[in-house]
């Protein structure tokens, strides 16, 4: 029974989420948070500095969430989600080191490079790294700092 159930997670997972809104309420917290440091509000600009400074950050640690299929979110490929929990990435060793270099916020040549280095199975390696696609996750921010609603108070 509680393999039926995670397979039916897997395929149809009940809870999803979306990435710009989630990103959205963040970035409006940092915007408070700073104003408050600053005694004023910061506006439209510290929503455009979150995007800078976490934008990229953000979007890895949820796609990470979604691989592992710990939270599913509507932007990323509803394919990729809990696939590091399907047989063959699962039982591989190299699988969990090459999710810690992503957790890093390594790509996939780094991680290549790493793999040549250390003389580690280049065909293992290749077929992680397709099936986790990395390059799918690159999801542009859709939220735009410049609607009025950011220009407001800092709450």
């Amino acid at each position: 029974m509680a393999a039926l159930m995670m397979a039916e997670v897997e395929a149809d997972p009940k809870h999803r989420a979306s990435l710009q809104e989630r990103a959205e309420l963040e970035a409006l917290r940092f915007k408070w948070i700073e104003s408050e440091k600053a005694g004023y509000d910061l506006g439209e600009g510290a929503i455009r500095l979150w995007i800078c400074r976490y934008w990229n950050r953000f979007l890895r640690q949820r796609w990470l969430e979604h691989i592992h299929g710990e939270a599913c979110w509507i932007e990323f490929d509803p394919r990729s989600f809990g696939v590091v929990r399907r047989p063959g990435l699962a039982e591989s060793p190299l699988t969990e080191t090459i999710l810690e270099h992503f957790r890093w916020g390594e790509e996939n040549l780094h991680i290549i490079q790493w793999a040549m280095d250390a003389e580690q199975p280049m065909d293992e390696i290749r077929t992680i790294l397709t099936a986790l696609d990395v390059n799918s996750s690159r999801v542009p921010c859709g939220f735009d700092p410049a609607r009025p609603r950011y220009r407001h108070a800092a709450g």
